[in-house]
């Protein structure tokens, strides 16, 4: 087991986190043990930062002690994989849909490092409250206007941004790399780019664009 980011691992082509609860599950993932510790595998093709990092991820801005802003947890597959690497953190999982929230709960009752939020990403107010400043934003959402809400959630609450861009959600007419592009050009009119990656064949019309603050 070979260990490529803090907290993240490969053997054999495929992705692993070190679960923090042992013998649970998430999503049905497959769970090994390697040295008396137990691993989780990370799907690529459910989860788009794995997807991220088999697609040649560089630097990976979610560690030990981080602290995450998590738009659009969903049921919490992901959002359980991050839970495994940020040990010391904490994130805060931002979800609109009650059926999703209901699974997403049940996550937390076990990964006492995520903490379910209720609300809608665009208006992030309304959560403030609860969140304050975070070291990393991980935004994926399928909102048309999912460029202004990743930027609002940002000028709100700093730190680093994963945008997960779903080309389909903001224009169906439109190719998608021109899609990417103009998104690309929306955000560097606020931040610095560090890497964008295409996600496919893991997903297909999505994006990875990870930034950070200008100075």
């Amino acid at each position: 087991m070979e260990q490529i980011f803090e907290g993240v691992y490969t053997e054999k082509g495929k992705l692993y986190t070190l679960n923090i609860a042992p013998g649970s599950r998430v999503y049905g993932e497959h769970l090994i043990s390697v040295g008396g510790k137990e691993y989780r595998s990370w799907n690529p093709y459910k989860s788009k930062m794995a997807a991220a990092i088999l697609r040649g991820l560089r630097e990976m801005p979610i560690r030990k002690g981080s602290r995450i802003l998590y738009l659009g947890a969903a049921n919490g597959t992901t959002a359980s994989h991050i839970s495994d690497i940020a040990t010391d953190g904490i994130i805060y999982a931002v979800e609109i849909s009650p059926r999703a929230m209901s699974d997403l709960v049940q996550v937390c009752k076990i990964r006492k490092n995520i903490i379910p939020i209720l609300a809608d990403a665009s208006k992030p107010e309304s959560y403030e409250i609860i969140v304050g400043e975070v070291d990393v934003i991980y935004q994926d959402i399928s909102q048309r206007d999912q460029v202004g809400i990743f930027i609002k959630n940002m000028e709100r609450f700093g730190g680093e941004g994963i945008l997960m861009v779903k080309a389909r959600s903001i224009d169906v007419s439109m190719p998608p790399k021109k899609i990417f592009d103009k998104v690309k050009r929306e955000i560097k009119n606020k931040f610095e780019i560090k890497e964008s990656i295409y996600l496919s064949p893991y997903s297909k019309d999505h994006m990875a664009i990870f930034v950070k603050p200008t100075l």
